[in-house]
């Protein structure tokens, strides 16, 4: 019975916003890459499903660059939208964007876990599994481990909010994973490494669906 209790305590994410980044204007893909379509929807339609399907409160959608072709290609239903005019000054502003919204929204954020939309396999189920980690090793941060390398989704705790809203130009959440590495805990993410920046990379996912 304490088992079963454990889990229900952390199976709602009430208190956690999923931020999902989909400002930039795919200047190395060449067209807006947000749009592109795998497994009968947009790359950010999916990203947005498996948000919503996490039960996360709530799920901002950054956007900038194409703003309103990108946002008119998705279900608004469930989500709220947070327009960056400052796209250009690269990936902070954002995430600073982003932040803010999610913040307006709900008084009550304890969490908040950046995604991007390019991710194809990211999932609610993974979504799920940062926030109970979280729970379970009352950690600051829990990134994605994946290639050798830790990113995105990841979560931050409300001490890194502050954080997250002083970064500036290019800087990403990835700069913070670094700050204090005791407080950061991980999740695996076998396909976290496979992101879409170039046609190849499009091309490659196409090509491992048609395979499997």
């Amino acid at each position: 019975m304490q088992e079963f209790m454990s889990v229900q305590k952390y199976r709602t994410m009430d208190n956690t916003a999923i931020i999902i980044l989909a400002a930039g204007n795919s200047t190395r893909f060449g067209s807006s890459k947000q749009l592109l379509r795998f497994n009968g929807k947009t790359l950010l339609q999916h990203a947005i499903d498996e948000a919503t399907g996490a039960d996360a409160n709530p799920v901002v959608v950054v956007v900038g660059a194409n703003a309103n072709e990108v946002s008119a290609s998705i279900d608004t239903t469930a989500i709220e939208i947070a327009l960056n005019n400052r796209w250009e000054e690269g990936m902070a502003s954002g995430i600073v964007a982003g932040v803010r919204k999610a913040n307006s929204l709900n008084d009550h954020v304890h969490n908040m876990i950046i995604a991007v939309c390019d991710q194809p396999f990211i999932s609610s189920a993974l979504f799920k599994q940062l926030y109970q980690t979280q729970k379970e090793s009352n950690k600051g941060i829990v990134a994605c481990s994946y290639a050798d390398t830790i990113g995105t989704p990841v979560l931050f705790t409300q001490k890194y909010f502050g954080h997250l809203l002083a970064l500036q130009g290019d800087e990403g959440a990835k700069k913070l994973l670094t700050t204090d590495a005791t407080d950061v805990s991980t999740v695996d993410f076998p396909n976290g490494n496979f992101d879409i920046d170039t046609e190849t990379d499009y091309q490659e996912l196409l090509k491992d669906r048609r395979e499997s």
